[in-house]
């Protein structure tokens, strides 16, 4: 089946963009999510069609699956997420700079600018990891006072 509605027939004069449907389709989030990723800032405003409908391109794909991941895999909150992301951005920004950078002191300050970011990215990583470590601590030590409980309760 052909969707003639207004908003495929716009996307279709731009077929590097996707629909809020098709993008929900492809990442597995809801619409609302979607809107609301991007009213909380973790996705950069949606480009507009004349008709007023949201048009997403394939990066905005690919940063919502960084999202997801972020969330779902690592148990991220949205404000980490919007760090990391922010940082990934500002990463790029250096590395292009990089590239067209000759001068190799500023190439080295760059790098330097660059681990700065990366340090800050782990040190949300390790909070999350001392975290999880903490929970599972907590987990095993519950574990071994069950089976003293239990050993207790077989000895009577």
């Amino acid at each position: 089946m052909v969707d003639t509605s207004e908003s495929q027939i716009e996307m279709d004069k731009h077929p590097s963009c996707f629909t809020i449907e098709q993008v929900a389709s492809r990442t597995g989030l809801t619409r609302r999510t979607l809107r609301y990723y991007e009213e909380v800032g973790l996705l950069p405003a949606a480009e507009r069609t004349e008709g007023n409908y949201r048009r997403y391109s394939e990066e905005d794909i690919q940063r919502l699956e960084h999202i997801k991941a972020y969330k779902n895999l690592l148990g991220f909150s949205l404000h980490d997420i919007r760090v990391l992301l922010a940082t990934d951005q500002e990463r790029e920004v250096i590395k292009e700079a990089y590239r067209q950078e000759t001068d190799i002191e500023t190439k080295i300050a760059q790098l330097a600018q660059t681990d700065v970011l990366i340090e800050q990215q782990l040190q949300l990583v390790d909070q999350k990891i001392a975290g999880l470590l903490e929970m599972k601590a907590s987990l095993q030590e519950r574990l071994a006072r069950h089976a003293e409980t239990r050993k207790r309760l077989q000895d009577s």
